[in-house]
């Protein structure tokens, strides 16, 4: 365990021991160092003297302070540091030379003349695991901005997404910044258990547009396997019907059928068992090729009962469905099942209700150990730590 890390006497987790210098910001690198935490890492968030800019990208809030900002920076410890200063430089490159874990989100090339890029680093603490996070890869996209929304746009993602004959929009969330807030995760444990192995350190790479190619996996797919350009369709699947939204009297509910079987049991619950005699519906590929045939049926079925009414029967019958719900009604749902989605990080007046980490362990259990750290809140300790060691080293 680093003496950073045993100093704050945190709870074991799996990654336990594991200091990591967190010079990200904004979204895909700060959603990958909290998982990290969580997992027990020690994680050092790392920012400029004005301070990661989600900390002011408000509303909404909570009490002054950004809920986007709030909602990915859990079990951090702060220091504010500037580059650009001779003595917090030093300190920077300590912190990295000690760190079992370094990430970024610079542009390519923008650490070099700190020397916090991957060789400056490497040279003093060869064990490292580096991980740049990009929008478009090295030096090819370096003068491409590294935004979600622009990458849902050159990706091909906004055309996925609308009706068929509206305009492209984006997705809702900034679905490839936290993908490859994940990939990074991945790239980091997959980089560690190497080192575990031989002792050698590696820089780890993500861009967003890789990370946007590979997550739209069957889409991409239609082009690259089968010279065919995916077009949006609204909230249809382009290989399954039904696996959309249809009305039901008072409203939409998602029904899925995704095989003959489960097909069969959607027509016996809707009450028209005839339409598995009619040849067209009978295999999927037929079902999907006939959609507009069958839609009707389906819709003049489901108008005779509510949403409410068509979710407990349909799920009694074993048949995926769901209403369309806010994230409020999500949040409950998760509640209702026994899923505890919400976490509070701190104590007192810096107690933050937060959505807890996905994965669970049989053991070794995520910690929620410290809330959101305001600037610069351990810049102190971490300093002395810091500066202690540099002077160790030299006088060694």
């Amino acid at each position: 365990m680093t003496e950073a890390s045993a100093a704050s006497a945190t709870p074991v987790g799996p990654l336990d021991g594991l200091l990591v210098a967190d010079f990200s910001r904004v979204l895909a690198g700060p959603f990958a160092t909290q998982i990290l935490g969580d997992f027990g890492a020690d994680v050092i968030k790392v920012e400029a003297p004005i301070g990661d800019e989600t900390r002011g990208w408000r509303p909404p809030e909570r009490d002054g302070v950004s809920t986007y900002y709030l909602g990915i920076n859990r079990n951090k410890r702060d220091l504010i540091l500037d580059f650009r200063d001779e003595d917090d430089r030093a300190l920077a490159q300590e912190l990295a030379r000690r760190a079992d874990v370094v990430i970024e989100n610079f542009k390519p090339g923008g650490l070099e003349k700190f020397g916090l890029d991957y060789e400056s680093v490497a040279k003093e603490n060869p064990a490292v695991v580096y991980a740049s996070i990009t929008g478009f890869g090295g030096a090819g996209g370096a003068g491409l901005p590294g935004y979600d929304l622009i990458v849902q746009a050159m990706s091909g993602l906004m055309s996925l997404t609308g009706d068929k004959d509206g305009p492209a929009y984006r997705s809702g969330v900034s679905v490839f910044d936290i993908m490859s807030g994940l990939q990074s995760v991945i790239g980091i444990l997959s980089a560690l258990r190497h080192r575990d192995r031989t002792g050698e350190g590696q820089r780890v790479e993500v861009n967003l547009l890789s990370t946007a190619l590979a997550g739209m996996a069957n889409h991409s797919s239609t082009y690259v396997a089968g010279d065919t350009v995916p077009f949006r369709m609204g909230n249809a699947h382009p290989s399954l019907f039904p696996y959309e939204p249809l009305p039901a009297s008072d409203g939409e509910i998602i029904v899925v059928a995704a095989n003959d079987r489960q097909f069969a049991a959607l027509a016996e619950a809707l009450g028209i068992p005839e339409v598995l005699d009619d040849e067209r519906f009978q295999t999927t590929d037929g079902r999907n090729v006939h959609r507009d045939a069958l839609r009707p049926i389906l819709v003049e079925a489901l108008s005779t009962a509510t949403i409410a009414e068509w979710f407990d029967r349909l799920t009694a019958a074993g048949i995926a469905c769901g209403p369309i719900q806010t994230i409020d009604g999500g949040v409950q749902l998760a509640e209702r099942l026994g899923l505890e989605p919400v976490v509070t990080v701190g104590e007192g007046d810096r107690a933050v209700p937060m959505i807890r980490n996905a994965i669970t362990f049989s053991k070794t259990k995520p910690q929620y150990r410290l809330p959101p750290p305001t600037l610069g809140e351990h810049a102190d300790e971490l300093r002395a730590w810091l500066a202690t060691r540099a002077e160790q080293e030299t006088t060694a």
